[in-house]
């Protein structure tokens, strides 16, 4: 392989990533109309529930917030945005939940973040 084709590959592979990256967020959303409808909200909550069970972040003391990838320009702007003291929190949970994990360890059933957090 010629070191001009892999430069070539790896920028093509960046370029995608951005573009991946910027069309995540500019997605439509049908959340206010799940939201005002009682019948989808009703078949959709408990599908919901039972997949944040499953991703298993609130048993490692997550928020769902906490999962958002920090290199994103959209993160790093909201990040410059909350306050000091709930940035610390967001550092203390992540590191809390790395250690957890590294352990192979879940927090007791009553330090499990509740979905209302």
């Amino acid at each position: 392989i010629n070191l001009h084709d892999t430069d070539k590959i790896e920028n093509d592979t960046k370029s995608e990533r951005d573009f991946v990256f910027s069309f995540k967020m500019s997605y439509p959303t049908l959340y206010n109309t799940v939201k005002n409808s009682r019948f989808l909200y009703g078949l959709l909550k408990p599908v919901a529930n039972y997949y944040a069970s499953l991703v298993g972040h609130r048993q490692l003391g997550l928020r769902y917030d906490d999962l958002m990838e920090d290199e994103i320009d959209t993160t790093q702007e909201a990040l410059k945005r909350i306050p000091p003291k709930e940035q610390d929190l967001r550092n203390f949970r992540i590191r809390s939940a790395y250690q957890l994990s590294l352990q192979h360890h879940i927090l007791p059933k009553e330090k499990w973040t509740k979905p209302e957090e």
